[in-house]
């Protein structure tokens, strides 16, 4: 089988972002998204149409609140009783699973996609991509952000400004630049 630049992506090894079916799939998103976003609230129906277009998969209920910008939308799965204030932004290069009953405040941002820290070898275009896993029940304030390759736990609330860089354990409040864990809960 030929290890495409998608599955060299999806596999966390570099990649070529430029690469003609990654650059597709990159509009195809941006076309439903565009859709979402220009939508009346009121249409909510035809804005959950979107959504689950969009998404790898969803929930039965969820609400996500224009606007919303991603990558690719196919490599993100959002479980039951989703919601997400204004402005969510996902940088799904990499699966990025959403367990049941989690919150989002407005401008959350997930970032899957990173570049090489070696200048010489990030300067010649590859990208990287590491997986983001959320638990259930997470509660995530205004404006945190969550980098590549992290895990956070069931029943779990992260601080409003946060920049998640570390797995953070289950029942736990973890706050800061960087996020650690404040007290358990």
């Amino acid at each position: 089988m030929q290890n495409t630049d998608l599955q060299k992506m999806l596999d966390g090894e570099l990649y070529k972002p430029g690469d003609p079916q990654l650059m597709e799939m990159r509009k195809r998103c941006k076309q439903l998204f565009r859709q979402f976003n220009q939508l009346a609230y009121e249409d909510r129906e035809r804005g959950d149409a979107i959504i689950k277009e969009l998404l790898g998969s969803t929930g039965d209920k969820f609400e996500v609140l224009a606007p919303i910008y991603c990558d690719y939308g196919t490599h993100i799965h959002i479980g039951e009783n989703f919601f997400s204030n204004f402005n969510l932004t996902i940088l799904d290069c990499a699966e990025v699973r959403i367990g049941n009953n989690v919150m989002f405040g407005p401008n959350v941002q997930l970032y899957t996609a990173y570049h090489p820290l070696n200048a010489l070898e990030r300067n010649k275009g590859p990208e990287l991509a590491s997986p983001i896993t959320i638990g259930n029940n997470v509660w995530f304030g205004g404006g945190v952000i969550v980098c590549q390759g992290v895990t956070i736990g069931n029943n779990t609330t992260i601080g409003a400004g946060s920049v998640v860089i570390k797995d953070v354990p289950a029942n736990v409040f973890a706050a800061g630049n960087p996020c650690k864990v404040i007290r358990n809960i």
